[in-house]
């Protein structure tokens, strides 16, 4: 195997000039513009996540007997439903007031939107 030796001269690669021109593009096309605050989706989560801890509150008061004991059959389904309802709101609630506060990392578009 033999091997060849390249000379500065000897380059097959051929290069193109740049053009002295921008050719169009302005610093401004690749800024973010600002985020649009979707108010129904935070809405929504807000609604979930107060409905989840009331769920959660009234089963917890039928597991410790505050509510009467011939509801005690429905403390399961209002805890399932309730931490159904909970963990998405909260999460959503939680992207919503950080991304209000200004923190990196977290921004109004990782809410989805309804539209």
């Amino acid at each position: 195997m033999k091997r060849r030796s390249t000379k500065m001269g000897d380059s097959s690669i051929r290069y193109q000039k740049l053009h002295a021109e921008d050719e169009g593009f302005v610093d401004l096309q690749f800024q973010r513009p600002p985020p649009t605050i979707p108010y129904k989706a935070i809405l929504l989560a807000v609604i979930l996540c107060l409905l989840g801890t009331l769920l959660i509150t009234i089963s917890a008061l039928l597991m410790t007997g505050h509510i009467n004991a011939k509801y005690g059959d429905r403390m399961w389904p209002l805890l399932i439903l309730g931490s159904i309802l909970f963990i998405p709101g909260a999460y959503h609630v939680r992207i919503a007031v950080y991304a209000y506060k200004g923190y990196v990392g977290y921004s109004y578009d990782d809410i989805p939107e309804f539209d």
